[in-house]
């Protein structure tokens, strides 16, 4: 695992963070919502992802399969 995918992450979340006080200031809270949303659908993209190359990795270690 890279520290570069933890700062992605974060930076993905600080971004998210940032768009959702603006639209909610503005009155836009139905699309404060989906913004956050579509943040949470993206980082769990990337951790699905993670998590498949670990599975992979462990198979591939102990020889299953």
């Amino acid at each position: 695992m890279d520290i570069t995918v933890l700062f992605k992450i974060a930076a993905v979340g600080i971004i998210i963070t940032v768009i959702c006080q603006i639209l909610k200031k503005s009155d836009r809270d139905d699309i404060a919502t989906l913004v956050s949303i579509v943040g949470l659908v993206i980082v769990l993209a990337v951790v699905v992802g993670m998590v498949g190359d670990l599975f992979s990795q462990i198979k591939d270690i102990f020889g299953l399969l």
